[in-house]
């Protein structure tokens, strides 16, 4: 029997948080957190173990597959898999956590508390990506609700409590959607109900039912990406937030929306999405140009960076919109390549604002010649995030701008004004980020800023977090390959299931329709279908 990479990585984290409480500790956090970091660091070796052990980056399907009959009369299993949709982003989620328990190092108030709603998260967000079975996914998306609204509403800012209940009315509430979606599709067709992917892929739902079931989790997912106008928990629960929870919102949680959108709406309802599919590439150009034009008129360091995210997050949506295997490609490593970026970003922001005291650009500046190396760490995430070529997001970026430019399902016309209105977002990225860098180290000093003896510079602890996160961004920018290999022959697998449906729905452009041979006799209709768009 293998050994259950999966379950280790899910179940470990979580039964080792409950052991949290008998750790003895003095009340300052100094041995709980060297017990925490090693349980995350275990938990990614587990993952890193998974991936070199047990996993075939050329293999489309299922694998690590680990089922045990749960409660078969509700039809729910303890099912987990991994493929290439899941598994690079099962990597990332222990990746970050592991990081971001090494940047909660100065939290000393209720450590045990905060250590084990970390630890919790880590195995609740493992499970979102690996877990087979509709309705544990559910209970997966909302077991990593209530840690997330503690570490808000505890060890926030002043506004905590706001932002805390504004997350939890969000995400929650819009959870409601996952639920009555899955119910509607165990139950559809009639017979023993069944909430695992592979049985819910296999039936035959008609065009309205995949509709309304795709709009349900557009909405439920679209709150967690975050999609504009579902996004404004985002930049108050950042405004709030530390820098480990900061790491994790950015770094996992927003990725989980993302990785919803490829896993359900496009693989189990692929005739919807033909029909959705415009819809999310105009929402996608939406977040990127209104985020960019938001994130430049903040002054508030923190909700700059949170609508910056916004932003980047919309080349996700043009790119599962594009019915390109290139341009899905470039969504699923922008997916990545923010995670590590947005972490980075905001672990910055947390420890210049350990030395600052304040989060307002106006009252920064002139620090630069006072915190040298902080200023060279945030130069080079700050290059990262607007797309520097070298860097893992100009390869992202790229992929899905040429994805989309290039994909046969849309018209011409619509890929033009598309491709504009993204690229004035991405001009817009440096724009906003160097003025920030400018104003944080070389503008206007404030004396009473320059007074202050705490204006240390970058720690040990701090650069390495930043080294940490930057190998993967350079390497990624580098030979994006060290990436992509790992999940080409699902996402390829994925758009030969999207062009299916381009076709029964009778959407497909002449190209796509030429190239499908392997579908069958084709009726001489669908050789003039129109192009979306």
């Amino acid at each position: 029997m293998p050994f259950p990479w999966l379950s280790t990585a899910i179940l470990f984290p979580i039964g080792a948080a409950l052991l949290i409480p008998f750790v003895p500790d003095k009340g300052d956090g100094k041995q709980v957190r060297w017990y925490a970091l090693g349980v995350a660091l275990t938990t990614f070796l587990v993952t890193v173990a998974a991936y070199l052990r047990g996993y075939d980056p050329a293999d489309p399907g299922l694998q690590l597959v680990e089922r045990v009959e749960w409660l078969p009369d509700l039809g729910l299993a303890w099912s987990v898999g991994a493929d290439g949709i899941s598994m690079p982003l099962i990597l990332l989620t222990s990746f970050i956590t592991s990081l971001a328990c090494l940047a909660a190092w100065p939290v000393t108030f209720k450590p045990k508390l905060f250590y084990f709603l970390l630890l919790a998260m880590d195995g609740g967000q493992i499970a979102v990506f690996a877990v087979q079975d509709m309705l544990l996914f559910f209970l997966a998306w909302e077991l990593e609700l209530l840690p997330v609204y503690l570490l808000l509403a505890i060890w926030g800012g002043k506004k905590r409590q706001y932002a805390a209940t504004k997350f939890i009315l969000y995400t929650a509430g819009s959870s409601l959607f996952i639920l009555l979606a899955g119910l509607a599709m165990a139950f559809y067709g009639g017979g023993a109900p069944s909430f695992e992917y592979t049985v819910l892929a296999a039936k035959d739902f008609g065009t309205g039912f995949q509709v309304l079931c795709y709009a349900a989790l557009l909405i439920a997912f679209g709150v967690k990406l975050p999609v504009v106008p579902l996004h404004t928990w985002l930049p108050d629960a950042h405004g709030e937030a530390t820098a480990p929870v900061h790491m994790l919102l950015a770094g996992i949680l927003l990725k989980m929306g993302g990785y919803a959108l490829l896993r359900f709406n496009v693989q189990l309802l692929p005739e919807a999405h033909a029909q959705f599919a415009p819809l999310l590439v105009i929402l996608g150009v939406v977040n990127i140009i209104y985020a960019a034009l938001t994130s430049f008129a903040q002054r508030n360091l923190k909700r700059k960076i949170a609508y910056s995210s916004i932003s980047h997050m919309g080349f996700v949506l043009i790119g599962i919109g594009s019915f390109s295997a290139l341009g899905t490609s470039g969504a699923m490593l922008q997916m990545i390549s923010h995670g590590l970026i947005g972490a980075s970003l905001f672990f910055l922001v947390g420890a210049t604002y350990d030395r600052t005291h304040t989060l307002q650009l106006d009252e920064m500046g002139g620090v630069g010649q006072k915190m040298r190396k902080m200023f060279a760490l945030w130069t080079v995430c700050s290059l990262a995030s607007l797309a520097l070529p070298g860097m893992s997001g100009f390869v992202s970026e790229l992929m899905v701008f040429v994805g989309f430019a290039t994909s046969e399902a849309y018209s011409l016309s619509f890929r033009i004004v598309i491709a504009v209105l993204a690229a004035i977002g991405v001009i817009l990225t440096p724009i906003y980020l160097l003025s920030m860098l400018r104003e944080i180290f070389f503008g206007k000093e404030n004396p009473e800023l320059a007074s202050h003896t705490h204006l240390v510079d970058a720690e040990p602890r701090e650069i390495y977090v930043i080294s940490c996160l930057l190998v993967p961004i350079i390497g990624i920018g580098l030979y994006p390959r060290l990436v992509t290999d790992s999940y080409r022959a699902a996402i390829e697998a994925l758009v030969d299931r999207e062009s299916v449906a381009l076709v029964k729905v009778g959407r497909a452009p002449v190209p796509a329709v030429m190239a499908a041979g392997a579908f069958g006799n084709l009726p001489p209709a669908l050789l003039h279908a129109p192009a979306l768009g």
